[in-house]
């Protein structure tokens, strides 16, 4: 399984709307990509490493695929669509990572 991670970094003043993001956006993402997509996470930055530090993104979002040939079909069509809505809720560029995972184990109880 892959994962693509979108990262919306934190700055003073950073327009983001996560309302849109979340009602709107990603689902523009799951309607377009269909089958290719998995699921995906929404992540809303809190905190930084220290106390009262700022999060080093505002948002994030975590595409899971099953090969990167399935994200790639499913998403590559469509990317056009997908970046040009970017503008409707952040006036950041995006940093992306395709990454491999190696251990999903959101099923299942973590043991000490």
């Amino acid at each position: 399984m892959i994962k693509v991670s979108v990262m919306y970094p934190n700055k003073p003043g950073v327009r983001f709307d996560h309302d849109y993001y979340r009602e709107k956006h990603l689902p523009l993402i799951k309607r377009r990509m269909g089958a290719a997509l998995r699921y995906y996470t929404i992540d809303k930055g809190l905190g930084g490493a220290t106390p009262n530090a700022p999060a080093t993104y505002v948002a994030e979002c975590h595409l899971m695929c099953n090969t990167l040939q399935n994200y790639q079909s499913g998403f590559g069509p469509h990317a056009a669509e997908i970046s040009g809505d970017i503008h409707n809720f952040t006036d950041v560029t995006p940093v992306v990572q395709i990454s491999e995972v190696v251990i999903e184990n959101s099923t299942k109880e973590l043991q000490s």
